[in-house]
């Protein structure tokens, strides 16, 4: 049974496994090798897809930055988040950005029911969900160990000449007066690398939520790139997501160097859509329609390769729909540790060992558009779009990837049943208003 999720853990009942969650930003569908990719290389991922489990219908929390990471972090879908949109209304009591809305004290983060089980947690990288001083901070929400940026605006700025580390501003000395030596993106993973090496007796938890591929188009070299008769941003862009790629391999081979492989598992996904989409190019979204900031595939599918030897199946692929907010329970569940009460996600861990899980439930993301509000909703085979009353669009998507042909007339049942799940999916915001039109 799935009582003690930690007894597939090599066969150790008291083991629990390491946690590494690694996710890009605006990382498209379809820009690795695994998932369809032509033109970038992505050697290390392409081999951790023949270790993992693949999944090709896994969701964002939402179709932007900051809401996506607070579904990831709370469990909580969109209709309930205290995140809702990169900026909503708010007059800011510190020195963060007018607009920029920080997760509440009371919020209780993945780190925070980890440690309840006795993890170690870290995180590098963005965090997007609170400014300084505000009731938003890693270090507040479970970290123990947090370098990065706080700031989704300053996040792009690869040769930043600070970064956070715990409360404090650390320079980078290498980037005084505009020099360019350092590249954050670098210094992100060699904390990542001392974090594991550090904690390698376990349990750990570390959130490595890379910054790149997003735009500022800033990098040391476009290597293997520079012959490419591409446009510059393009043949950065590639040059990002290669680089990404050699360094979630150099974490997988710390893992198997410290003999720790086997006893922890790794995720690898992206915060939403492809931002350009580089059609033509590099087709990031695929099949997909629209891309990043649009409730339609292309925004808030994601690329999802979860691994854990000898538990998760290799090399398999899996078409089980399933998303951010599902990610708290899960990691609970694998730590044998208790989430909060009223989230929206589900412990997906049958799934990710292989097995069969019946699971006939809601998805649910949301976006507020100068005042309106704008719902998409995913239920087994069907995707329900709606702008304010009545779903007027749903899409077979395991037919129809592209959601090209809208099939609502011909299926009022499913519009019905759709419909009346909305009617109390949602709480409003002061943040975000609504204009009620109904």
């Amino acid at each position: 049974g799935l009582n003690d999720p930690r007894a597939h853990a090599s066969g150790d009942r008291d083991a629990k496994p390491n946690i590494v969650f690694i996710m890009a930003d605006d990382l498209g569908y379809a820009d690795l090798g695994c998932y369809g990719q032509k033109h970038i290389r992505t050697p290390h991922l392409d081999r951790m897809a023949t270790e993992s489990l693949r999944f090709t219908n896994c969701y964002t929390g939402a179709s932007v930055c900051a809401p996506s990471r607070c579904v990831l972090m709370t469990g909580q879908h969109l209709g309930h988040a205290t995140v809702r949109g990169d900026k909503g209304i708010n007059e800011p009591p510190h020195d963060g950005q007018r607009g920029r809305i920080p997760l509440k004290a009371s919020d209780i983060t993945v780190a925070t029911v980890l440690k309840t089980a006795g993890y170690a947690t870290g995180i590098t990288g963005k965090w997007g969900l609170g400014e300084p001083g505000s009731t938003g901070l890693p270090n507040d929400h479970g970290f123990d160990e947090w370098l990065g940026y706080l700031n989704q605006d300053h996040a792009p700025d690869y040769f930043t000449e600070f970064l956070w580390r715990n409360k404090e501003k650390m320079p980078l000395e290498g980037n005084r007066n505009n020099q360019q030596r350092q590249y954050s993106h670098d210094v992100l993973t060699e904390f990542a690398l001392d974090f594991i090496r550090e904690h390698r007796g376990g349990p750990f938890f570390l959130y490595v939520p890379y910054c790149i591929p997003h735009a500022r188009y800033q990098i040391p070299t476009v290597a293997p790139y520079e012959n490419e008769p591409w446009e510059d941003d393009a043949k950065v862009h590639a040059a990002m997501i290669t680089r990404m790629d050699r360094d979630v391999g150099r974490i997988l081979a710390l893992l198997k160097d410290l003999d720790i492989d086997g006893s922890t598992i790794v995720f690898f996904c992206s915060d939403n859509g492809s931002a350009r989409g580089w059609a033509c190019v590099f087709d990031s979204c695929g099949p997909l329609r629209e891309k990043k900031r649009s409730l339609y595939e292309g925004g808030i599918r994601t690329p999802m390769l979860v691994r854990w030897p000898g538990n998760t199946p290799a090399g398999r692929v899996s078409d089980v729909p399933w998303y951010f907010a599902d990610v708290l329970p899960t990691l609970a569940d694998l730590a044998g540790a208790t989430p909060p009460d009223g989230i929206d996600g589900v412990s997906v861990l049958p799934t990710l060992l292989g097995r069969a899980q019946k699971l006939d439930r809601f998805l649910y993301w949301e976006q507020v558009k100068s005042g309106v509000l704008w719902q998409a909703v995913r239920w087994g085979r069907w995707k329900a779009l709606r702008k304010s009353r009545e779903p007027k669009e749903l899409y077979d998507v395991t037919r129809d990837i592209s959601e090209t042909t809208n099939v609502a007339a011909g299926h009022a049942e499913v519009i019905a049943r759709i419909t009346e799940f909305l009617r109390n999916v949602r709480t409003e915001t002061p943040h975000w208003p609504t204009k009620r039109t109904n």
